[in-house]
């Protein structure tokens, strides 16, 4: 690694909370983001904040039934804004941020903690309606539509089996009306991806390790790149191009920070950079390099197999003794990024020189 002309991490912001933060999302189109999160009481915390010369301005905190663990703005249009997020309480909710406390939609989503959320068809992005999808402690991936009060879809653990905790989920290859999938990551090292058109496992796979988050380069476009990461130090890189019959796709395996890589998240601006969160408090910037080629025949049946590249890494930087949680990128603004920590802190960074990636 080359620091010297690398991406630089800058802080911005740092600002102390006064609850667990689990997810940060900047509001599109805008200054502000949200932090959500579980207060000493065990409450919901909602938090807005807005960046204002070099500050942090709170417009708004407000406190909710249960715990906040996840959020998102995926499946609500840029004219509405509305977050979706999923509580401790397995409620799944959507509010508006001017009312957060009155939800537009609020259904019991699932028997206990909902871990992970999803939306797609939203902001003006991919084909196809608006959609959630949710992962649970019961094992249970649910896919929602805001309209009904009913999952359109439900996975769930087949009868007599121990369900095992759903950690992470996410939508891609909405490139069409037609086409979506599902991928979600089990405690167990499962991964499974299902495929919503033709409502079948599309591919499954173990990784040995508990998935703490899945994430499509893209969700809008054909299947590309995923990144997988789990416990144990590691993250895994798939080539979604080619799907081999037996083999599946192909990936490569990194290690990174030395404990648990708690999220992988790509640059909006650039599909093949993404940034690492790990358990000892740092961050790891990466670029995917593609091969010479994607696809080459299978030594034994001839039948086309995928090729996968290497990854680079850009820069990295250790800001906490605790944990990266969340971490997400401005849709808006290149290399402006928010994260919280389990220190009970919020974070603003501004990464440079991306454009030379």
């Amino acid at each position: 690694m080359d620091s010297t002309d690398a991406p630089q991490i800058i802080e911005h912001i740092h600002k102390s909370l006064n609850f667990t933060p689990y997810e940060t999302k900047f509001v599109p189109c805008s200054a502000r983001f949200v932090c959500c999160g579980i207060s000493p009481k065990a409450k919901g915390v909602l938090a807005v904040h807005e960046m204002a010369k070099g500050s942090l301005n709170t417009i708004g905190e407000y406190v909710l039934p249960h715990g906040i663990k996840c959020a998102t703005f995926g499946a609500s249009g840029i004219e509405d804004r509305h977050l979706a997020f999923g509580d401790y309480g397995g409620v799944l909710s959507i509010s508006d941020l001017e009312r957060p406390t009155v939800p537009i939609f609020n259904v019991q989503a699932h028997a206990s903690i909902i871990n992970a959320i999803d939306g797609c068809g939203g902001q003006g992005i991919g084909f196809g309606a608006p959609e959630l999808v949710t992962g649970g402690r019961d094992g249970c991936v649910r896919v929602w539509d805001p309209r009904v009060e009913t999952p359109v879809l439900s996975l769930e653990p087949e009868d007599g089996q121990s369900a095992r905790d759903c950690w992470s989920v996410a939508f891609g290859n909405n490139y069409s009306d037609d086409e979506r999938v599902v991928c979600a990551g089990y405690d167990n090292g499962d991964v499974k991806m299902f495929d919503l058109r033709t409502n079948s496992i599309r591919y499954e796979t173990n990784v040995k390790n508990g998935v703490t988050c899945v994430e499509f380069d893209r969700p809008d476009i054909e299947m590309n790149k995923m990144v997988v990461t789990t416990l144990e130090s590691k993250f895994r890189c798939y080539d979604l191009r080619t799907q081999h019959p037996e083999d599946g796709f192909a990936s490569l395996s990194e290690r990174a920070h030395k404990s648990t890589v708690w999220l992988g998240k790509h640059l909006p601006q650039n599909r093949d950079i993404f940034m690492t969160g790990g358990g000892n408090g740092g961050f790891n910037l990466y670029k995917y390099h593609y091969p010479a080629k994607r696809q080459e025949e299978h030594k034994k049946d001839k039948a086309p197999v995928g090729v996968v590249g290497n990854v680079e890494l850009l820069n990295s930087r250790v800001i906490s003794t605790q944990p990266i949680v969340s971490f997400d990128w401005s849709p808006d603004r290149e290399g402006l990024c928010c994260l919280s920590c389990l220190d009970q802190s919020l974070r603003v960074f501004i990464v440079t020189k991306l454009n030379k990636y």
